[in-house]
């Protein structure tokens, strides 16, 4: 199958695409209003994008209580650093390149909050001390500095039916995370078979 094909220039993507309205332009702000506020204390989700400085990018997912990404002021808001697998992808490409891009979601919403800006590490225990969640305080805090934050349309959401019940009847058709983590470790089935069975108990501790 073919695998390589044109590719375009800012002026071909702006001859098809045209160029956005004011109104689309007009809403990004650089600073978290009260509407973005109140969008962060609902949710319970993100996606945190990051790169070093060679260009290799990362996505990585950060979930916790609604309200887990804190304002701190208009321009500043920080994340916790939660239990999770030490590959620390995110952290050591914010050490080599600060700028950040995240997706923030509210169930059942079909809008996303999108916020990017500059990020730095901090073990500050003040800080740390004000992310407690079921009397855990974490080791490590992500604090970003934003640059734009807008709400994006909910076309994606509504095209993929995100939040519809009968879309996760989709989750039985796919291989389990035991049976793929094997499958990319080059071991057996058998051993799939116990890395799911593991992640039941591992999955009861999240903090």
């Amino acid at each position: 199958m073919k695998t390589e094909f044109r590719k375009l220039d800012e002026n071909d993507l702006r001859e098809r695409l045209g160029f956005p309205d004011a109104a689309t332009t007009d809403k990004i702000m650089d600073h978290i209003d009260a509407s973005c506020l109140t969008f962060l204390a609902h949710s319970p989700f993100l996606c945190l994008s990051t790169s070093d400085s060679a260009g290799n990018c990362d996505n990585s997912p950060r979930g916790d209580y609604p309200g887990f990404v804190r304002v701190l002021d208009d321009r500043t808001i920080v994340i916790p650093d939660r239990l999770g697998n030490k590959l620390a992808d995110s952290f050591l490409n914010i050490l080599d390149n600060g700028h950040v891009g995240l997706v923030c979601f509210v169930p059942g919403m079909t809008e996303t909050l999108r916020i990017n800006g500059t990020a730095y590490i901090t073990d500050d225990p003040e800080l740390l001390g004000m992310l407690e969640q079921d009397h855990v305080t974490p080791s490590l805090a992500t604090v970003i500095r934003t640059e734009e934050v807008y709400l994006h349309c909910g076309r994606a959401l509504l095209r993929s039916g995100l939040w519809d019940v009968e879309m996760q009847d989709l989750a039985k058709e796919v291989p389990t995370s035991g049976t793929m983590w094997a499958e990319a470790s080059g071991l057996s089935a058998e051993v799939g078979k116990l890395i799911d069975e593991g992640m039941v108990g591992a999955y009861n501790t999240l903090y």
